[in-house]
């Protein structure tokens, strides 16, 4: 939303555009700059990022409203103001700004800092074009999330708009070409990653003869450590493990894995089996699905998964399948896949990271055979997936015993034991287990 003012230096009198803290979500009242990608006197094209904010459900990218010239920065990062209040200011194209150093005449509820205040020149330059990643509008992705087109078919999408933008109008019109056959949808190369991850690593350099270092955290780790310390304050934790065998789902996701690549365009992993068997599970077990308010039960008819997705270098966000009751593993594949890229990417919507009614965390993609992981609030349960290995099992045939190599996976359920007791948690996993191990396909 933005806001002209008449503002004037000297004989020269132009528009500024005020860029205020963007609302992202209904119950979003506040958010958090965390890094500007312009400074003062830098061009900027309308729809180019030009910062990033934090709030209590989303990071996400903010584009910039009109192209001109950035003219003052009333907001600096890691500074948290109300939504609607001004960050910033924009010239608009067709003047440059002489900066100086001055006091800021503009107030907001950040703390004061020290601003440049810019005397307008007029001059008849363009703004030269900037390189940069393309930027979706919430239009789109609602459009594309509406239409079934991942965040990678979006990609391949050719934008008219001010650097190869996606438009509303060139989505309806690739999704009416699409219905009408005129589009095959293009599938990328599959790169296979590997077990583990290991491409960003946190370092910290030491300066000679310093021995402690000490930074401040960042917003996103400030709301995990609140979350967090609020879960283990809420719920009573405990946590109870079960061995699984994957052998059959393994051999079907190797039977079908390469035409599932060149159908779907995305890799066929374990994590959609194993969200399947927990929709039917929680469908069996509802109290699992619920939550508690005050002294009463809140028994949900509907079903919404939160997968933990967990961010480079340090950080994490759990973006959430809606009515996941209602998809099939291709289903569930392609909602895990492009959820998770938007996650990384700070594509997601605000309203992707709330209202789950159940997590699953998958720490085995880094190896982790099992482990305790914490509620989300305020869910009574979630479950830990360890990754899936080759291991001796004894297993019986036709009446013996005999050792087999296996694929097993250990799975762990931290339940809230103020409503959740042992035995059902131990009979919700159960069940989830022999989905699992008598996967006979879709």
């Amino acid at each position: 939303v933005t806001s002209p003012e008449q503002k004037s230096e000297g004989s020269e009198k132009q528009e500024l555009i005020d860029v205020v803290m963007p609302k992202m979500g209904e119950s979003v009242t506040q958010g958090t700059i965390i890094k500007w990608h312009k400074k003062v006197g830098d061009k900027v094209a309308k729809d180019e990022t030009l910062f990033e904010i934090s709030t209590d459900k989303v990071d996400t990218e903010v584009p910039s409203p009109v192209e001109g010239v950035l003219a003052e920065v009333l907001v600096k990062e890691q500074e948290t103001v109300d939504v609607g209040v001004v960050v910033a200011r924009i010239s608009p194209t067709g003047y440059v700004l002489k900066i100086s150093k001055e006091e800021p005449k503009v107030e907001t509820k950040a703390q004061p800092v020290e601003e440049k205040k810019v005397e307008l020149v007029v001059q008849k330059e363009k703004v030269e074009k900037t390189e940069q990643s393309r930027f979706y509008s919430p239009l789109v992705l609602n459009i594309a999330k509406q239409e079934g087109i991942s965040f990678e078919e979006l990609e391949t999408i050719e934008g008219t708009g001010l650097g190869g933008r996606v438009t509303k109008k060139d989505i309806l019109n690739y999704i009416e070409m699409k219905k009408a056959g005129k589009i095959v949808t293009p599938k990328k190369e599959e790169k296979v990653a590997p077990a583990f991850k290991t491409e960003e690593k946190v370092e910290v350099k030491f300066e000679p003869g310093e021995k402690v270092k000490i930074e401040p955290m960042d917003h996103m780790r400030q709301l995990i450590m609140e979350h967090m310390v609020k879960s283990r304050d809420t719920s009573v934790h405990v946590v109870g493990i079960q061995e699984v065998d994957m052998t059959k789902v393994h051999n079907y996701i190797q039977k079908n894995k390469e035409a599932f690549l060149q159908r779907e365009g995305i890799k066929l992993t374990y994590l959609p089996f194993i969200v399947d068997a927990t929709v039917k599970a929680l469908k069996e077990f509802p109290y699992i699905n619920a939550s508690i308010q005050g002294t009463n039960v809140v028994l949900k008819n509907y079903i919404n998964i939160g997968i933990a997705v967990a961010l480079e270098p340090m950080g994490l966000i759990v973006p959430v399948i809606k009515n996941a009751d209602e998809k099939n593993i291709t289903g569930l594949a392609k909602a895990i896949y492009d959820l998770a890229t938007r996650a990384r990417s700070k594509k997601l919507l605000p309203e992707e990271v709330k209202d789950s009614t159940f997590t699953i965390t998958n720490y085995g993609l880094y190896g982790t055979l099992f482990g305790n992981p914490i509620i989300n609030q305020p869910e009574v349960a979630i479950l830990g997936v360890g990754a899936v290995t080759k291991k001796p099992v004894v297993v019986e045939v036709d009446g013996q015993d005999t050792i087999a190599i296996r694929h097993m996976m250990y799975i762990s359920l931290c339940h809230d034991h103020r409503l959740i007791d042992g035995a059902l948690a131990g009979k919700f996993m159960r069940r989830i287990k022999e989905l699992l191990e008598n996967f006979e396909g879709e």
